[in-house]
């Protein structure tokens, strides 16, 4: 999957805790809305 700067990003379904529990999250259901995506790949690991 290719994805460029300034495009947008294609819909996903992931698992997130939210509100106290696992759940899962689509990017669609917050279109609309402004979304600000998050990646941190090294959290809480010795790297």
């Amino acid at each position: 999957m290719l994805v460029k700067v300034q495009q947008p990003a294609p819909d996903f379904t992931l698992k997130a805790y939210k509100n106290g529990t696992f759940s899962s999250v689509k990017l669609s259901d917050y279109k609309g809305k402004w979304v600000m995506l998050f990646f941190y790949p090294g959290d809480f690991t010795f790297v």
